[in-house]
């Protein structure tokens, strides 16, 4: 079975699957032993790798290579990729598709923005024509041997959040989701227009969307929850937190408690995990 094949039947199967946003090969290290699907978040990897915010920075090589270390080192886990608007161009959008998937990416998210791009969540998104749009998802989908694709809007305005969406559904996504959802009577309108395509609800610490549980987007028949950030969120805080102590403390680092604090010993252990030679041997995908 493919990467694209175990992450379609898990979106197919009951309840909502969670995909948790990591940034780097350390955060993907923690998140794994909670969860065993991976969102790599833009907004993440434009934070950790460049420094920057989420408006454009990402080059499509280090996105692929950043995927590729993860597949070697979680080589079970689902892995949907952020890209943006397939870095502008279709063709490019098209040979970044075809890249992820040989590198072992289970799908792709890829948006309708328009440059200059915004995180979903933010103010002053643009979106390019549907149709112009609806050509580049096509051919991405022509381009894909069996990776998910899920259709991304960044509509704004009502009526043509609903149309959009519709539109969506009626290609051969195989998910469709409108970021930066208002509220829950917006996901069940959004549910009615798609039908019976799968339906993704993005979360983000201090977003436009509701906070909701997985269990309530179950009953809302949301298929997937991406959780963008916590990670990323959650370093900063601790970070941030642990800096202030020690300059508090004249430089003294905090008595290490085995069991409750993490030190080298610990984090030896979690990064030993993923040396490939661990792993068993995983059978070819599609005579690759």
């Amino acid at each position: 079975m493919s990467y694209g094949s175990a992450l379609r039947d898990e979106i197919h199967a009951p309840g909502t699957t969670p995909l948790v946003g990591v940034y780097d090969m350390y955060s993907a290290s923690v998140a794994a032993r909670h969860y065993d699907g991976f969102f790599v978040s833009g907004f993440g990897f434009a934070a950790s790798h460049y420094g920057l915010p989420d408006i454009g920075f990402i080059a499509w090589p280090d996105m692929i290579g950043f995927v590729g270390r993860l597949r070697l080192a979680f080589p079970s886990h689902h892995l949907l990729v952020d890209i943006d608007d397939g870095y502008v161009d279709p063709e490019v959008a098209c040979h970044v598709v075809q890249g992820l998937e040989r590198t072992g990416a289970s799908g792709v998210v890829l948006e309708d923005q328009k440059r200059p791009r915004r995180c979903g969540h933010a103010d002053g998104k643009t979106v390019l024509p549907l149709e112009e749009y609806l050509e580049k998802l096509n051919l991405v989908l022509e381009s894909r041997r069996d990776l998910v694709v899920v259709a991304r809007t960044d509509a704004t305005e009502g009526e043509d959040i609903l149309r959009r969406a519709q539109a969506l559904a009626e290609t051969d996504a195989d998910v469709v989701l409108v970021d930066g959802v208002r509220d829950v009577e917006w996901i069940r309108r959004i549910r009615k227009v798609i039908d019976d395509k799968p339906l993704l609800f993005n979360q983000i610490a201090g977003g436009r969307s509701p906070r909701l549980s997985l269990t309530e987007l179950t009953e809302l028949e949301c298929q997937v929850a991406i959780y963008s950030t916590p990670c990323l969120f959650a370093a900063h805080s601790a970070i941030d937190t642990a800096l202030s102590e020690l300059k508090e403390a004249d430089g003294r680092l905090p008595e290490f408690v085995p069991g409750t604090s993490v030190g080298v010993r610990a984090a030896t252990e979690l990064l030993e995990g993923n040396i490939s030679r661990h792993h068993p041997p995983r059978p070819r995908i599609d005579g690759r």
